[in-house]
């Protein structure tokens, strides 16, 4: 039996009931066009204030989501742990917010983490959006190379001020960040601050990561470059790899604007793209590496590379990374190996998090064979408790 092939160790975490949850859930999510009216009735509903939080919370919040506030994720966090070898990342997945006092409040909550992280061996990454900091037109605009105007300049500099502050108290409880990557019009401009803070605050390991979606052709490219500038300014580097998540948007735009689309030409050359990074990353030195992937085979070369290279499973310099709710075959059995990983835990009002579980529920449909498995995985399970 392959290695991901067991269901036991995969679902261990699940009662009956729960599996049967997912089970239907995932079945529903198989349907496209379900998918796209039950997106655009729950948009409506949240708009019109219909009292329908309670069964969003009750089918995919709970499935998707550990809960509202951070407390509320405890429990979750403590059983993937204590039961499961599985650590979490406390995602605070609140989207799309346009107000500094919403800027402000996510700092907040990410310096919250960083002393949650600090207190809990089941938390060992903390992690933000960009645009969790401010606007994304301001990054498109620096991005473009346009000039901002003054009152622009004034709140990019708080915009720093806030990545700054994250960064010191990361660097201060030796807490690695995570700055996930954004759509590409905004991307360049969160690259070049990351670079910075990179060359400041990974003097001795990595502390700050940037994250790569290799669906984009260009991302190898960027790696090879920021890996000359980290070896002639001496600083580490900290990747996330993945393969990325907002393809459908990314080439619309592209058409629409009519510039070449950046999303790699089909899925195969997405994938090449991720195992090449993985590769690059784990054969050189001075680099961490975040393996986000719901991939079978990219896990398996990862373990192949560790071999290769003598890099222990519990070196804290790799790490898996899957998204709660998703790839339970690969998270169980990786952590059931040794290795480390970690599952993306979101968090936040459920009003506010419902950008977040569309997207996952888009991708789960647009995704070839990504539902079917969970299914087939899910149904191999039922099947073994009622033997």
């Amino acid at each position: 039996m392959k290695l991901f092939d067991n269901t036991e160790v995969a679902f261990t975490l699940k009662s009956d009931s729960q599996l049967e949850r997912a089970y239907f859930l995932f079945k529903m999510i198989q349907n496209q066009p379900m998918v796209r009216i039950g997106t655009a009735v729950t948009n409506f509903a949240l708009k019109a204030h219909l009292p329908v939080e309670g069964l969003i919370r009750s089918t995919v919040f709970d499935h998707f989501c550990g809960g509202v506030t951070e407390d509320d994720c405890l429990p979750v966090i403590d059983k993937m742990f204590d039961e499961g070898k599985v650590h979490s990342v406390l995602d605070y997945s609140v989207e799309g917010k346009e107000e500094e006092a919403s800027f402000d409040d996510a700092l907040d909550k990410i310096l919250k983490i960083i002393d949650f992280c600090d207190e809990k061996e089941a938390i060992p990454y903390a992690v933000f959006k960009p645009t969790g900091f401010g606007r994304i037109t301001l990054y498109q605009k620096l991005s473009e190379g346009k000039t901002l105007t003054t009152e622009e300049q004034e709140e990019w500099n708080r915009v720093v001020a806030r990545f700054h502050k994250v960064c010191k108290a990361a660097l201060q409880k030796d807490i690695p960040l995570l700055i996930d990557a954004e759509e590409s019009w905004m991307q360049k401009a969160a690259d070049e601050l990351i670079e910075e803070l990179m060359e400041i605050y990974n003097k001795e390991k990595a502390i700050v990561f940037n994250t790569l979606q290799m669906y984009r052709h260009d991302r190898m490219d960027y790696l090879k470059d920021l890996h000359q500038k980290a070896y002639q300014k001496d600083f580490y580097i900290g990747i996330k790899v993945v393969r990325g998540a907002y393809m459908e948007k990314e080439r619309l735009r592209a058409e629409e604007k009519g510039y070449p689309s950046p999303i790699c030409k089909d899925k195969n050359a997405t994938d090449i793209n991720y195992d090449t990074a993985i590769k690059y990353m784990m054969e050189h030195p001075k680099m961490a590496l975040f393996a986000g992937t719901h991939n079978e085979e990219s896990s398996y070369l990862v373990m192949e590379l560790a071999k290769k290279y003598g890099i222990k499973e519990n070196d804290k310099r790799l790490w898996f990374g899957q998204l709660y709710g998703m790839s339970d075959h690969i998270s169980f059995n990786l952590a059931n190996q040794g290795y480390n990983v970690a599952k993306y835990l979101p968090f936040g009002p459920v009003r506010d998090v419902m950008p977040y579980l569309i997207r996952r529920a888009e991708e789960n449909t647009s995704v070839a064979g990504q539902t079917s498995r969970e299914l087939n995985l899910l149904k191999t399970e039922r099947k073994r408790r009622k033997l």
